[in-house]
């Protein structure tokens, strides 16, 4: 008898084993057929799987293809928010520079290429990284010990922008903003002095977010375009750039809503209203943080 053939095309059934020989015993013919013969043929099968695995990996592979994206909004072109954009870029006298960490900058829901989108190139900067210096970026050195910049970042130390406007003798020419989550833009903000030249202000406002398709940690968070919307129309004392700014973010929210998204509720809200889905921390800094947004100004 020939001996088996061991080289089959990919993918071919395998070949079963011949029969056991007859000098063998009943018992190990049983044995044989029992055992034996369909351990033979699972390992053959196995093989053959194999190949066909191996030979997978093989094939060419092209490349995911981005959706063509829009030069003006950065959004795909499919869902292109420029008609919800100003038609020219707003007249503003104020400088914006945005300090985006990197985390933010491939993320689908970013809400700065939008505000960028609606201020002149020469007013808006996004400058991308996670530690500045002077040595690093002499421009924002530079930028930070002006007496007319501030910053915008809450605390303990910050001022009031509407307040200090109204009696700082040198009228704000600059304003810097953090883009990342909470923890990020505290870590940037604490960790590079250049930050703590300018001076600090925040938003005393009561509005809600509208940027409802992302979690905030408190119903009094806004995103970076809104924060923006609301210290441009302050420093330029003028509403209808808030209105303008704020327009773009409305049309992305209603998009998603539209196409499965769900209308994310603020921690503070989910927590205090017993709707929080994971179970309480146990680091005793992440609890504390927990029990003061619980305990905090009621809704």
């Amino acid at each position: 008898m020939e001996p088996q053939k061991e080289a089959r095309t990919l993918c071919e059934p395998a070949v079963r084993p011949p029969a056991a020989s007859r000098s063998q015993t009943p018992n190990e013919e049983e044995q044989r057929e029992g055992g034996a013969a369909p351990a033979a043929a699972a390992a053959l099968d196995a093989e053959a799987d194999g190949a066909c695995a191996d030979g997978l990996w093989e094939l060419p592979v092209e490349p995911a293809e981005r959706r063509p994206e829009c030069s003006r909004c950065s959004r795909p072109q499919k869902v292109c928010l420029c008609p919800f954009l100003p038609v020219h870029p707003l007249h503003i006298s104020t400088h914006l520079y945005i300090i985006q960490h990197p985390a933010e900058e491939n993320k689908v829901l970013r809400t700065v290429p939008l505000l960028a989108a609606c201020l002149p190139q020469d007013k808006c900067k996004v400058k991308i990284g996670r530690r500045f210096s002077e040595e690093r970026d002499p421009e924002l050195s530079t930028v930070c010990r002006k007496s007319g910049t501030l910053i915008l970042y809450p605390g303990a130390d910050a001022a009031n922008l509407e307040e200090f406007v109204l009696d700082s003798p040198v009228y704000p020419s600059t304003i810097i903003i953090i883009d990342g989550t909470w923890s990020q833009a505290k870590d940037i903000f604490y960790k590079n002095s250049l930050f703590r030249l300018p001076k600090q202000v925040q938003l005393k406002t009561n509005i809600s977010s509208q940027y409802v398709i992302r979690m905030q940690p408190t119903n009094r968070c806004l995103s970076t375009l809104e924060c923006a919307a609301v210290a441009l129309s302050i420093l330029e004392k003028n509403s209808y750039i808030q209105e303008t700014l704020l327009r773009p973010l409305r049309a992305l929210c209603s998009f998603q809503l539209q196409h499965g998204a769900q209308i994310r509720l603020s921690k503070e809200h989910l927590l205090k209203n017993g709707l929080y889905p994971k179970p309480m921390p146990k680091n005793k800094r992440k609890l504390r943080k927990m029990e003061l947004l619980m305990n905090s100004v009621k809704i």
